[in-house]
């Protein structure tokens, strides 16, 4: 009984060592640096369904603002043009209807408020 209350007290024993060892090597000795993460380094489809959020809060709140700023988290150049380039992904990927139109309204919208600028 001894001998196997032993091998059951090294194999727990061996299990701590290697989650030890493990986090050690993960948070100190080798952690991981990101580099480049900002949301405008998503890839094209995770910036259309952003630009699908910000245009169905859109046309919950009807604010053209609070739609600019949002989109100035994926782009600060040009959010009429992110919201076009994302149209075109969205409208190549099949995307439903009613999400277009949001889409669609949301670029209106964008134009509109940026006219007078030009």
């Amino acid at each position: 009984m001894a001998r196997r209350t032993r091998r059951y007290i090294f194999f727990f024993a061996a299990i701590l060592a290697g989650i030890g060892i493990g986090l050690a090597y993960g948070w100190v000795i080798n952690p991981v640096i990101y580099r480049n993460t900002g949301m405008g380094s998503l890839r094209i489809d995770y910036k259309t369904d952003y630009v699908l959020m910000v245009a169905e809060l859109y046309e919950a709140e009807s604010d053209v603002a609070m739609a600019l700023a949002r989109l100035s988290y994926l782009e600060a150049a040009s959010p009429l043009s992110l919201v076009t380039t994302t149209i075109d992904f969205a409208e190549n990927n099949n995307y439903a209807s009613d999400d277009l139109q949001l889409m669609w309204e949301l670029a209106a919208a964008i134009n509109a408020a940026l006219a007078p600028i030009k």
